[in-house]
Protein backbone atom coordinates (compact mmCIF):
# COMPACT_ATOMS: atom_id res chain seq x y z
CA UNK A 1 0.00 0.00 0.00
CA UNK A 2 0.93 3.48 0.22
CA UNK A 3 1.89 5.52 2.46
CA UNK A 4 0.42 9.01 2.61
CA UNK A 5 -0.12 11.60 5.54
CA UNK A 6 -3.88 11.76 6.53
CA UNK A 7 -5.82 15.19 7.30
CA UNK A 8 -8.25 14.60 10.03
CA UNK A 9 -9.70 18.75 10.16
CA UNK A 10 -6.68 20.21 11.58
CA UNK A 11 -4.86 17.56 12.46
CA UNK A 12 -2.68 15.41 9.89
CA UNK A 13 -1.15 11.93 10.60
CA UNK A 14 2.51 11.00 9.61
CA UNK A 15 0.89 7.94 7.53
CA UNK A 16 -2.03 6.16 6.78
CA UNK A 17 -1.51 2.85 9.17
CA UNK A 18 -3.30 2.86 12.07
CA UNK A 19 -4.01 1.13 15.68
CA UNK A 20 -7.63 0.09 16.09
CA UNK A 21 -8.93 0.34 19.28
CA UNK A 22 -9.10 -2.73 21.25
CA UNK A 23 -11.27 -2.76 24.82
CA UNK A 24 -8.64 -4.37 26.84
CA UNK A 25 -5.78 -3.85 24.97
CA UNK A 26 -4.70 -0.59 23.95
CA UNK A 27 -3.69 0.92 27.16
CA UNK A 28 -1.02 3.98 26.93
CA UNK A 29 2.29 2.03 27.60
CA UNK A 30 0.96 -0.24 24.11
CA UNK A 31 -0.44 2.62 22.14
CA UNK A 32 3.42 4.15 22.89
CA UNK A 33 5.08 1.05 21.61
CA UNK A 34 2.56 0.76 18.14
CA UNK A 35 3.51 4.24 17.47
CA UNK A 36 7.27 3.34 17.61
CA UNK A 37 7.19 1.31 15.74
CA UNK A 38 5.46 2.96 12.99
CA UNK A 39 1.73 3.35 13.82
CA UNK A 40 0.21 6.89 12.34
CA UNK A 41 -2.66 6.99 14.88
CA UNK A 42 -3.54 4.69 17.98
CA UNK A 43 -6.50 5.06 19.71
CA UNK A 44 -7.33 4.67 23.51
CA UNK A 45 -9.80 2.11 24.69
CA UNK A 46 -13.56 2.74 24.25
CA UNK A 47 -14.10 4.59 27.09
CA UNK A 48 -18.01 5.21 28.60
CA UNK A 49 -19.19 9.23 28.07
CA UNK A 50 -21.70 8.12 31.11
CA UNK A 51 -18.81 6.63 33.15
CA UNK A 52 -16.60 9.52 32.86
CA UNK A 53 -19.42 11.98 33.34
CA UNK A 54 -20.29 10.26 36.77
CA UNK A 55 -16.15 10.12 37.51
CA UNK A 56 -16.10 6.79 37.56
CA UNK A 57 -11.92 5.94 38.74
CA UNK A 58 -11.90 2.88 36.57
CA UNK A 59 -12.68 5.04 32.99
CA UNK A 60 -9.93 7.50 33.98
CA UNK A 61 -7.34 4.85 34.14
CA UNK A 62 -7.92 4.40 30.20
CA UNK A 63 -6.49 7.80 29.56
CA UNK A 64 -3.92 7.29 30.44
CA UNK A 65 -1.17 8.90 28.10
CA UNK A 66 2.48 8.28 28.45
CA UNK A 67 4.87 11.17 28.87
CA UNK A 68 7.01 10.69 25.60
CA UNK A 69 4.12 10.27 23.36
CA UNK A 70 4.56 12.39 20.39
CA UNK A 71 1.70 11.35 17.88
CA UNK A 72 -1.90 13.18 17.51
CA UNK A 73 -3.94 12.01 21.17
CA UNK A 74 -6.72 10.09 19.99
CA UNK A 75 -9.63 9.02 22.51
CA UNK A 76 -12.63 6.62 21.47
CA UNK A 77 -15.66 7.50 23.16
CA UNK A 78 -18.96 5.37 23.21
CA UNK A 79 -22.24 6.29 24.69
CA UNK A 80 -25.96 6.34 23.23
CA UNK A 81 -27.34 9.86 24.56
CA UNK A 82 -26.06 12.81 22.50
CA UNK A 83 -26.33 15.05 26.19
CA UNK A 84 -23.88 12.73 27.91
CA UNK A 85 -21.75 12.65 24.61
CA UNK A 86 -20.96 16.12 24.76
CA UNK A 87 -20.59 16.50 28.41
CA UNK A 88 -17.78 13.67 27.96
CA UNK A 89 -16.61 15.49 25.23
CA UNK A 90 -15.99 19.26 27.22
CA UNK A 91 -15.04 17.04 30.37
CA UNK A 92 -11.45 18.35 31.64
CA UNK A 93 -10.36 14.20 31.09
CA UNK A 94 -11.11 14.63 27.47
CA UNK A 95 -8.99 18.00 27.42
CA UNK A 96 -5.29 16.50 26.56
CA UNK A 97 -6.75 15.02 23.43
CA UNK A 98 -6.80 16.35 19.75
CA UNK A 99 -9.15 14.11 18.28
CA UNK A 100 -12.47 12.08 19.74
CA UNK A 101 -13.55 8.78 17.93
CA UNK A 102 -17.45 7.89 18.32
CA UNK A 103 -17.49 4.16 18.27
CA UNK A 104 -20.78 3.05 16.13
CA UNK A 105 -19.68 -0.68 15.60
CA UNK A 106 -19.49 -2.63 19.06
CA UNK A 107 -20.83 -5.46 18.71
CA UNK A 108 -20.84 -6.90 22.05
CA UNK A 109 -24.61 -7.49 23.08
CA UNK A 110 -24.47 -5.55 26.32
CA UNK A 111 -23.52 -2.27 24.49
CA UNK A 112 -25.92 -3.03 21.82
CA UNK A 113 -28.98 -3.44 24.14
CA UNK A 114 -28.07 -0.18 26.06
CA UNK A 115 -28.54 1.27 22.46
CA UNK A 116 -24.91 2.17 22.10
CA UNK A 117 -21.98 0.85 19.55
CA UNK A 118 -23.55 -0.54 16.85
CA UNK A 119 -26.91 -0.20 17.51
CA UNK A 120 -26.97 3.53 16.20
CA UNK A 121 -26.44 2.38 13.38
CA UNK A 122 -30.10 1.78 12.84
CA UNK A 123 -30.92 4.99 14.05
CA UNK A 124 -29.24 7.39 12.23
CA UNK A 125 -30.55 10.92 13.11
CA UNK A 126 -29.71 10.00 17.02
CA UNK A 127 -26.63 9.12 15.03
CA UNK A 128 -25.99 12.57 13.92
CA UNK A 129 -27.02 13.93 17.09
CA UNK A 130 -23.57 12.42 18.72
CA UNK A 131 -21.44 14.18 15.96
CA UNK A 132 -23.15 17.05 16.08
CA UNK A 133 -22.91 17.40 20.12
CA UNK A 134 -19.59 15.84 20.39
CA UNK A 135 -18.05 18.26 17.47
CA UNK A 136 -19.37 21.26 19.97
CA UNK A 137 -16.34 20.11 22.00
CA UNK A 138 -14.58 22.05 19.40
CA UNK A 139 -12.12 19.19 18.47
CA UNK A 140 -12.25 16.97 15.49
CA UNK A 141 -14.18 14.08 15.57
CA UNK A 142 -14.24 10.90 13.63
CA UNK A 143 -16.62 8.01 13.63
CA UNK A 144 -15.75 3.83 13.90
CA UNK A 145 -18.80 1.75 12.64
CA UNK A 146 -19.46 -1.36 10.44
CA UNK A 147 -21.29 -2.35 7.18
CA UNK A 148 -24.60 -3.07 9.06
CA UNK A 149 -26.27 -4.61 11.86
CA UNK A 150 -26.94 -7.98 9.25
CA UNK A 151 -26.31 -8.49 6.24
CA UNK A 152 -29.74 -7.84 4.86
CA UNK A 153 -29.20 -4.60 6.39
CA UNK A 154 -26.51 -2.86 4.36
CA UNK A 155 -26.12 0.73 5.95
CA UNK A 156 -22.69 1.56 4.73
CA UNK A 157 -23.09 4.15 2.20
CA UNK A 158 -25.72 5.98 3.69
CA UNK A 159 -24.33 6.14 7.21
CA UNK A 160 -21.13 7.49 5.87
CA UNK A 161 -22.55 10.04 4.40
CA UNK A 162 -25.11 10.59 7.40
CA UNK A 163 -21.40 11.30 9.77
CA UNK A 164 -20.00 13.23 7.15
CA UNK A 165 -23.14 15.47 7.21
CA UNK A 166 -23.27 16.07 10.72
CA UNK A 167 -19.28 17.14 11.17
CA UNK A 168 -17.48 13.82 10.99
CA UNK A 169 -13.63 14.79 9.83
CA UNK A 170 -12.71 10.90 8.67
CA UNK A 171 -14.73 7.64 9.07
CA UNK A 172 -13.33 4.01 10.24
CA UNK A 173 -15.50 1.23 7.89
CA UNK A 174 -14.93 -2.23 9.37
CA UNK A 175 -16.05 -3.75 6.58
CA UNK A 176 -18.27 -6.87 8.53
CA UNK A 177 -21.47 -7.01 10.19
CA UNK A 178 -22.45 -6.51 13.69
CA UNK A 179 -23.67 -10.49 13.67
CA UNK A 180 -20.40 -11.79 12.35
CA UNK A 181 -18.79 -10.10 15.24
CA UNK A 182 -14.99 -10.66 14.12
CA UNK A 183 -15.27 -13.35 11.35
CA UNK A 184 -15.96 -13.87 8.18
CA UNK A 185 -14.55 -12.12 5.05
CA UNK A 186 -14.47 -8.62 4.48
CA UNK A 187 -16.84 -6.77 2.57
CA UNK A 188 -15.12 -4.70 -0.02
CA UNK A 189 -17.87 -3.51 -1.76
CA UNK A 190 -19.42 -1.91 1.25
CA UNK A 191 -16.47 -0.05 2.22
CA UNK A 192 -15.96 1.19 -1.46
CA UNK A 193 -19.22 2.56 -1.50
CA UNK A 194 -18.53 4.33 1.15
CA UNK A 195 -15.07 6.17 -0.25
CA UNK A 196 -17.11 6.85 -3.26
CA UNK A 197 -20.02 8.66 -1.23
CA UNK A 198 -17.75 10.83 1.07
CA UNK A 199 -15.42 13.59 0.43
CA UNK A 200 -13.94 12.82 4.33
CA UNK A 201 -10.87 10.45 4.89
CA UNK A 202 -12.28 6.78 5.12
CA UNK A 203 -10.06 4.10 6.59
CA UNK A 204 -10.80 0.10 5.89
CA UNK A 205 -10.44 -2.23 8.92
CA UNK A 206 -10.88 -5.92 9.17
CA UNK A 207 -8.81 -8.75 7.78
CA UNK A 208 -5.17 -6.83 8.27
CA UNK A 209 -2.76 -9.74 9.61
CA UNK A 210 0.23 -8.68 6.84
CA UNK A 211 1.24 -6.46 4.31
CA UNK A 212 -0.44 -8.24 1.60
CA UNK A 213 -3.77 -8.06 3.61
CA UNK A 214 -3.41 -4.38 3.87
CA UNK A 215 -2.42 -4.47 0.08
CA UNK A 216 -5.66 -6.07 -1.10
CA UNK A 217 -7.66 -4.11 1.38
CA UNK A 218 -6.98 -0.52 -0.17
CA UNK A 219 -6.92 -1.85 -3.78
CA UNK A 220 -10.45 -3.50 -3.31
CA UNK A 221 -11.79 -0.33 -1.39
CA UNK A 222 -9.72 2.25 -2.36
CA UNK A 223 -9.60 3.26 0.94
CA UNK A 224 -7.11 6.25 2.30
CA UNK A 225 -5.63 4.19 4.64
CA UNK A 226 -6.09 0.46 6.96
CA UNK A 227 -6.65 0.64 10.71
CA UNK A 228 -4.92 -2.49 12.45
CA UNK A 229 -6.65 -4.30 15.28
CA UNK A 230 -6.52 -7.74 16.58
CA UNK A 231 -3.22 -8.42 14.40
CA UNK A 232 -1.21 -5.67 16.54
CA UNK A 233 -2.33 -7.80 19.81
CA UNK A 234 -0.28 -10.94 18.55
CA UNK A 235 2.53 -9.07 16.72
CA UNK A 236 3.00 -5.11 17.28
CA UNK A 237 6.08 -5.49 15.01
CA UNK A 238 3.42 -5.58 11.88
CA UNK A 239 3.88 -1.93 11.87
CA UNK A 240 7.31 -1.88 11.08
CA UNK A 241 6.78 -3.88 8.36
CA UNK A 242 3.19 -1.96 6.80
CA UNK A 243 5.74 1.29 6.69
CA UNK A 244 8.52 -0.43 5.88
CA UNK A 245 11.28 0.43 9.20
CA UNK A 246 13.31 -1.89 10.53
CA UNK A 247 12.27 -4.45 13.10
CA UNK A 248 13.50 -3.69 16.21
CA UNK A 249 15.22 -6.66 19.25
CA UNK A 250 11.72 -8.05 19.88
CA UNK A 251 13.07 -9.78 23.44
CA UNK A 252 13.95 -5.94 24.30
CA UNK A 253 11.24 -3.78 22.68
CA UNK A 254 8.93 -6.30 25.19
CA UNK A 255 10.87 -6.39 27.98
CA UNK A 256 10.44 -2.41 27.60
CA UNK A 257 6.72 -2.82 27.36
CA UNK A 258 6.81 -5.20 30.58
CA UNK A 259 8.59 -3.06 32.79
CA UNK A 260 6.86 0.60 31.60
CA UNK A 261 3.31 -1.36 32.30
CA UNK A 262 4.67 -1.78 35.88
CA UNK A 263 5.82 1.63 35.73
CA UNK A 264 1.98 3.26 35.12
CA UNK A 265 -0.50 0.35 36.25
CA UNK A 266 1.18 -1.50 39.18
CA UNK A 267 2.72 -4.90 39.69
CA UNK A 268 -0.17 -6.93 39.61
CA UNK A 269 -1.65 -5.10 36.66
CA UNK A 270 1.35 -5.45 34.71
CA UNK A 271 1.99 -9.48 35.64
CA UNK A 272 -1.38 -10.48 34.23
CA UNK A 273 -1.94 -8.42 31.00
CA UNK A 274 1.84 -8.91 29.86
CA UNK A 275 1.72 -12.66 30.75
CA UNK A 276 -1.36 -12.70 28.35
CA UNK A 277 0.56 -10.73 25.86
CA UNK A 278 3.58 -12.56 25.52
CA UNK A 279 1.55 -15.76 24.87
CA UNK A 280 -0.28 -13.81 22.18
CA UNK A 281 3.48 -13.00 21.06
CA UNK A 282 4.40 -16.13 20.81
CA UNK A 283 2.00 -18.16 18.96
CA UNK A 284 2.88 -20.63 16.51
CA UNK A 285 6.32 -21.14 17.80
CA UNK A 286 7.87 -23.51 18.89
CA UNK A 287 7.61 -24.77 22.19
CA UNK A 288 5.00 -22.17 22.58
CA UNK A 289 2.22 -24.66 24.61
CA UNK A 290 5.01 -25.27 27.15
CA UNK A 291 6.12 -21.49 27.54
CA UNK A 292 2.73 -20.37 27.88
CA UNK A 293 2.28 -22.60 30.91
CA UNK A 294 5.08 -21.64 32.69
CA UNK A 295 3.99 -18.00 31.63
CA UNK A 296 0.65 -18.12 33.58
CA UNK A 297 2.41 -19.58 36.24
CA UNK A 298 4.32 -16.24 37.62
CA UNK A 299 2.85 -14.07 40.30
CA UNK A 300 5.61 -11.13 39.67
CA UNK A 301 7.12 -8.95 36.93
CA UNK A 302 9.99 -10.72 37.71
CA UNK A 303 8.95 -14.15 36.93
CA UNK A 304 7.36 -12.75 33.92
CA UNK A 305 10.70 -11.32 32.78
CA UNK A 306 12.64 -14.71 33.63
CA UNK A 307 10.57 -16.26 31.09
CA UNK A 308 10.44 -13.91 28.58
CA UNK A 309 14.61 -13.96 29.32
CA UNK A 310 14.59 -17.51 27.60
CA UNK A 311 12.54 -16.81 24.32
CA UNK A 312 14.03 -16.73 21.60
CA UNK A 313 12.25 -14.40 19.40
CA UNK A 314 14.37 -15.12 16.16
Amino acid sequence: MQLKKIKIGSLTTPNNVFLAPLAGYTNCVFRQMCFDFGAGLTFTEMVSAKGLVYDSSATRELLSVTPEYSGIKAVQLFGGDPYYMRRAAESREIAPFDLIDINMGCPVPKIFKNGEGSALMADIPRAQSIVREVAKAGKPVSVKFRTGLSGDKLVTRDFALAMQDAGASLITVHGRTRDKIYSGPVNFDEIAAAKRAVDIPVIANGGVFSVADADELIQNTGADGVAVARAAMYDPFIFCALVRVPVPDKKQAIRTQLLRTREVFGERFATVFMRKMIAFYIKGMPSSSAVKQALFMCGSVEEVEGILSGINFN
